[in-house]
């Protein structure tokens, strides 16, 4: 039976903004996730207002359900600029059923909201999700390409694309990817003629709740709670295999009390959980304990440069079979020393001590940014690191060794 000429012309049109706005999505660097879902809400185009800090978003609605549906006044979406996200509300401008009549079944309609950019996010590279649970998820390249269905529209500079990244697997996708940090020093340093020529570095940590960094006074409780993991690797590179002497994976579960301003010059915080550490080997070499630690940390400035000094207390828990001697060279407490710019030299120091035994350590770290020596661009710094005492690593636990390297530093 052949269709009416009024419904075939409009399938035909439908099904060409349909394309165009796919092919918008494609050329903007949308990622999308597809879904069965009745109704659609597509991102059309952004465009700029008199105010640099407002945009105007046109929100596409497509309903392929068997009811009409109402646009809303008012959608929450997410911002985000690689390092932190937030959700904002966008405002319908037409807002109510008589301005915007519910969209049909098997229509479609246009509206456009408005968004008030945060001022904290001006000149950076964002991007924009709609987290509906009644629509597809999108993350938009901020900044639309033109197409057969948009014409070019200048585009205001918090909204520049972000660039290319050297991977197939584009972020947008990950909603979570802010909530991830940096924890511990990232680094890799060599000094020769040891059997634990170069020592190297990764730790990460990543917050379970919340939005990213939104962490202490004012904020939900359970937004402190984190999961950590740090990697440290010693490398033998003498012999012709170049082995890794020992490798310690670290991995805890921690609470994060973010410092926090106390008087005119002294910030504080703290921090507590529970620590894993082993380094996966079996039989006579096999290393690990569990412990249960609490660290307060307390900062002041001095001229340019500010003295952080946090004093860590511990008790094992669990087996400690594999090493059942580790107190008597470990101990029960430890103290963390720095003293650092953020643009300039930061000297590190974490040590501790047994007073029964006489036992302890001592490790630290200086490093400088290294285009602040030779202007060479590069994102690193000159890394420093020195060791005098027992247990470098855990497998050497009862062994004093001294050691002296230098090399690069992503995080310090």
């Amino acid at each position: 039976m052949r269709q009416p000429r009024t419904r075939r012309a409009h399938a035909i049109k439908r099904s060409a903004i349909m394309a165009a706005l796919a092919a918008a999505s494609l050329s903007a660097g949308a990622a999308v996730v597809a879904a069965p879902v009745p109704v659609q809400m597509l991102v059309g185009a952004i465009r700029p207002t008199s105010d640099p800090t407002v945009l105007d978003v046109e929100i596409v609605t497509v309903n392929d359900g068997g009811t009409g549906f109402s646009v809303p006044d008012r959608l929450s979406a997410l911002l985000a600029d690689g390092l932190s996200g937030r959700t904002v509300v966008l405002d319908r401008i037409d807002k109510g059923a008589a301005a915007f009549p519910a969209v049909q079944p098997g229509g479609f309609g246009r509206a456009v909201y408005r968004l008030k950019l945060p001022d904290d996010l001006a000149g950076r590279a964002i991007t924009l999700s709609l987290p509906e649970a009644s629509a597809p998820r999108f993350a938009l390249d901020p900044a639309p390409r033109a197409t057969a269905a948009t014409p070019p529209q200048p585009m205001p500079p918090p909204l520049t694309p972000p660039p290319p990244m050297a991977s197939t697997k584009p972020e947008s996708g990950n909603a979570f990817l802010a909530n991830l940090s940096a924890y511990a020093p990232i680094y890799a340093v060599y000094g020769p003629g040891t059997n634990s020529d170069a020592r190297l570095q990764i730790s990460f940590k990543y917050q379970f709740f919340g939005r990213a960094r939104a962490v202490g006074r004012g904020q939900p409780w359970e937004n402190g709670i984190h999961f950590a993991y740090t990697q440290r690797m010693f490398w033998n590179l003498g012999p012709d295999s170049s082995p890794f002497r020992s490798v310690d994976f670290m991995p805890e579960l921690f609470y994060l009390i973010p410092a926090a301003r106390v008087g005119d010059r002294l910030t504080l915080g703290a921090q507590l959980g529970f620590r894993h550490e082993s380094n996966g080997r079996a039989g006579i070499d096999s290393r690990s304990l569990n412990m249960l630690y609490v660290q307060p940390v307390a900062t002041v400035p001095l001229g340019d440069y500010a003295l952080t000094a946090g004093p860590r207390l511990w008790i094992y828990t669990g087996s400690l079979k594999d090493n059942p001697d580790v107190k008597r060279y470990r101990g029960n407490a430890g103290l963390l020393l720095e003293l650092g710019a953020d643009d300039g030299f930061r000297l590190t120091t974490t040590g501790r001590l047994n007073p029964g035994s006489g036992k302890g350590a001592i490790d630290a770290e200086l490093s400088y940014p290294l285009d602040a020596i030779v202007d060479t661009k590069l994102n690193l710094y000159v890394f420093g690191q020195a060791f005098a005492g027992y247990g470098e690593n855990l497998r050497d636990y009862n062994r004093s060794t001294k050691r002296l390297r230098i090399g690069i530093g992503i995080i310090r």
